[in-house]
């Protein structure tokens, strides 16, 4: 300890004396390191504000302490007095339906929120003009005021004043929506919002039996600590009560796993990013301890040993990682103050400045171990530098590995930095396939080099001198290849996946989602309305094709008796278990569906309760024919057998269900009708008389658009797309500092080779076209793995996972290719002009 301890202060001395000279061959380095470490620091900084909001803000965000949902029912007298028991209740009432001009020229759909006077119980709602949400929604003179998001009024040609109609009630336009507390827990709306009271909504008559609707009750409890127990106490005296109970703790829970599951793709994009660096870490390393055997050959002359110079260079390069790290802390800390500029009028997220150490550490650790990962290779060549290195320079080439300490480091360091990405990931299982992806990727990448150098080296002979000399220095010792296809390919072929994937996406939706899909879906028919309401779409829609089928809401409670909520899901599967679904009852089976398993019962079948699954979610929840499902229908629990198995096409966007019951299951229960209208040749005039004949005729009727939902959809699709993207340009970026390190580290070998081609009589032209010639190969080369790499994933998150047809593009073929070529070129060019015009004697003098 006493001999390492001068040794290792020695070495800190002369490596501090050594940077006096400046960082030259290192900002790519920290360039590298800060992006990386900047990107992961940045993400989940910003992910930990919203959920650390989330949680903080949580009575606010569910306007209460505690809320009770139930579906297509209030709460009995019973239920009610329980509630009450807990706290002060205000109760809220939620569904889709359509507003009005009163003349009826134009309608459009609308998310209803019909309040009480104690809301919110937290948080603070803001109007404009800012008054008292009781006063704005107060009958004045025998109408009710209505307080109604911006964009309804944009839509609807509407301002404040005017009158709009909603069911059967004529409501006033008092106020528009500024702040709505509660708004993120109520979920995703395809519609904008209108706030009534719930006195307007019971006069409106759209609240009928079996009309999809969500009553809240929503408890600010005198006893906070009653919290824990409150679900054990409701399921205990209630057990059928069917309601979906959720705390302040849990205020939004979709968006808080939607918002951890995407943050974890962008942590594991900016950890490509970060690898992707590593390769230009070692890059520049390597290049730096390149530059120095003259400085590492007089060590060794002067007698210094081979650990006391690994040590020296160790401290420089930590010292310049540091450097880097906390670059990229400084991004970390600045992201959630800048993001929250923008996404503070979408999602929970604090403006105050505020440091999230966790985030940051977790950054710091990837910055560290990527460094060490792939800086210790390098650093194990530096100490195989000969002293004769002093005498003639070119006389030592590093070939090979290390020794095997540095290597088995290495690799020891590469297993903690995959470690810490699984351990830190939402989903263990991606972040592992990922990490396995990297890994094989890079092997690949090595392998695309070493074929791409093998057919170069076989290619016949060129009569181009240019040619000649680009497709010699694709397969010389020391050539840029792996470097350049190490570098670059990584890069592209993730920006290729996303790319398509999103394609795909845009492609399903505005074209054969799109084509196949109806024309208009109808909600809340009611039993004594569909006869009229059938002759009505015939009339103005004579040649279409309309599908009536009954419609109830239930939730799954159990699985051959076990309670759901006590099992573990795959994520896949989790969405059927969330919330109320729609459930139907067919005595034949589905025209869009067809049988895997078991058979369809008999019509007139009034045996035990029977419910067909769909097969792709029974899977994903490990159910099988003979299985039973309970679930709560209109506070009732029916437990059926599950019968048969069935593929249902959901990209059709036809009626489906996952579960689809045998008739006898629902004899006599009261439920209102769905049905969907499809006519391919019905143009928009048509669909606008269609849609302004139910809407006068039936105010009741909820009417959607389908074209108009896809819309929506399509705006969001591109919106997240363009944030990956921009994600993804972050290992783009990467990708481009490293092939720019690469080459600059080639610089060295290509001086020479410049001054003695020169010197044999070759021109500056012919040798940029040669350069020129060298660097179009290999960005083609490059570009053809990342399309073949990139087509590949993409194919299997679409076809696989996302489950819709897959189809390669030829667009981004082409935009792939013209990326590679421009980058490798520029990049190449630029960073050899200079060496161009090198003067010859100094570097004959070192040969």
């Amino acid at each position: 300890m006493t001999l390492m301890t001068p040794r290792i202060s020695l070495a800190f001395r002369l490596a501090l004396r050594e940077l006096r000279g400046g960082l030259r061959g290192f900002y790519i380095f920290l360039a590298c390191i800060a992006l990386g470490t900047g990107a992961i620091a940045a993400v989940n900084s910003v992910s930990q504000s919203i959920t650390d909001t989330i949680e903080t803000r949580g009575q606010e965000i569910l306007a209460g302490d505690v809320r009770f949902e139930l579906n297509n029912r209030e709460a009995t007298e019973p239920e009610l007095g329980f509630l009450q028991g807990l706290g002060k209740v205000s109760v809220s009432t939620g569904l889709r339906s359509m507003a009005r001009k009163p003349d009826g020229s134009d309608q459009a759909l609308v998310e209803v929120k019909a309040v009480d006077g104690a809301y919110p119980l937290y948080g603070k709602f803001e109007a404009e003009p800012n008054y008292p949400l009781h006063t704005l929604l107060a009958d004045q003179n025998g109408t009710y005021g209505a307080v109604a998001a911006p964009l309804l009024l944009d839509r609807l040609g509407l301002k404040l004043g005017d009158e709009i109609l909603l069911g059967n009630v004529i409501l006033n336009i008092t106020g528009t929506v500024k702040t709505e507390p509660d708004a993120v827990s109520e979920g995703f709306g395809f519609a904008p919002r209108l706030i009534v009271s719930r006195k307007a909504l019971q006069a409106s008559g759209l609240i009928q039996t079996g009309s999809l609707v969500e009553h809240a009750y929503k408890i600010r409890l005198e006893n906070r600590g009653d919290v824990t127990g409150i679900r054990e106490r409701a399921a205990k005296e209630f057990p059928s009560a069917g309601w979906s109970i959720r705390t302040s703790d849990r205020a939004a829970p979709s968006l808080t796993e939607n918002i951890e599951r995407f943050s974890q793709f962008l942590t594991l994009v900016g950890l490509t990013a970060l690898i992707v660096g590593g390769v230009g870490v070692a890059n520049a390393v390597r290049a730096f301890l390149d530059a120095k055997r003259t400085t590492i050959a007089t060590f060794k002359c002067l007698g210094a040993p081979a650990a006391t110079i690994v040590l020296i260079y160790l401290f420089q390069i930590g010292i310049i990682a540091l450097g880097g790290i906390v670059i990229g802390l400084v991004i970390g800390a600045l992201a959630p103050i800048i993001a929250s500029q923008f996404l503070a009028q979408f999602l929970p997220i604090s403006t105050a400045p505020t440091l999230y150490p966790v985030a940051l550490a977790v950054s710091v650790l990837f910055g560290v171990l990527t460094t060490l990962a792939f800086a210790i290779m390098p650093l194990g060549h530096s100490r195989e530098v000969p002293a004769t290195a002093l005498f003639r320079e070119q006389g030592f080439e590093a070939k090979g590995l290390p020794s095997w300490p540095y290597v088995v480091l290495a690799a020891a360091f590469l297993a903690a930095l995959a470690g810490l990405a699984i351990a830190t990931a939402h989903d263990r299982f991606i972040a592992i396939v990922f990490i396995g992806a990297i890994a094989f990727a890079f092997v690949v990448l090595r392998a695309v080099a070493a074929g791409i150098a093998w057919l170069a080296k076989r290619s016949p002979r060129v009569n181009s001198p240019a040619l000649r000399l680009a497709i010699g220095n694709i397969h010389r010792p020391g050539a840029l290849t792996p470097a350049v296809v190490l570098s670059l390919g990584l890069g592209l072929a993730l920006l290729v996946t996303l790319t398509l994937i999103d394609g795909n996406m845009r492609q399903q939706l505005t074209g054969r989602m799109a084509a196949g899909a109806p024309n208009f879906f109808f909600v809340d028919i009611q039993g004594s309305e569909v006869n009229q309401f059938r002759e009505l779409v015939k009339e103005h829609a004579p040649e279409g094709k309309l599908v009536e089928v009954p419609m109830l809401r239930g939730r799954i409670l159990a699985f051959n008796g076990q309670d759901v909520t006590k099992m573990k899901v795959p994520p896949a599967g989790q969405w059927v278990l969330r919330g109320d679904r729609g459930i139907t009852y067919a005595e034949t089976l589905p025209e869009n569906a067809s049988l895997t398993d078991g058979t369809w019962w008999p019509k007139d079948y009034s045996g035990e309760p029977l419910v067909s699954f769909s097969a792709e979610e029974a899977k994903e929840l490990g159910l099988k024919i003979g299985d039973s499902v309970t679930v709560n229908v209109l506070g009732r629990n029916i437990t059926a057998k599950i019968a048969n198995l069935r593929k249902v096409e959901w990209e059709s966007l036809s009626i489906n269900f996952v579960m689809v019951f045998s008739p006898n299951t629902f004899r006599g229960a009261p439920h209102a009708w769905l049905a969907t209208l499809t006519d391919p040749t019905a143009t928009a005039p048509e669909e606008a008389a269609i849609l302004k004949s139910v809407t006068n005729t039936y105010p009741t009727i909820t009417s959607v658009r389908v074209k108009d939902a896809i819309d929506i959809v399509n705006t969001l699709v591109a919106q997240l797309a363009t944030a990956i993207r921009a994600a993804a340009s972050v290992a783009l970026m990467a990708s481009v500092l490293v092939l720019a390190g690469a080459l600059a580290a080639g610089n060295r070998a290509r001086t020479h080779d410049a001054v003695v081609l020169k010197t044999l009589g070759a021109t500056r032209k012919m040798l940029i076209r040669a350069f020129c010639y060298e660097y179009l190969i290999l960005g083609a080369a490059t570009a053809i793995f990342a399309l073949f790499a990139g087509g590949i994933a993409a194919w299997f998150i679409v076809a696989r996972i996302m489950r819709i047809p897959s189809h390669f593009l030829p667009a981004v073929a082409g935009s792939t290719l013209v990326v590679a070529l421009v980058l490798t070129v520029s990049i190449g060019l630029i960073g050899t002009w200079r060496i161009l015009g090198q003067k010859a004697a100094p570097v004959l003098r070192e040969l």
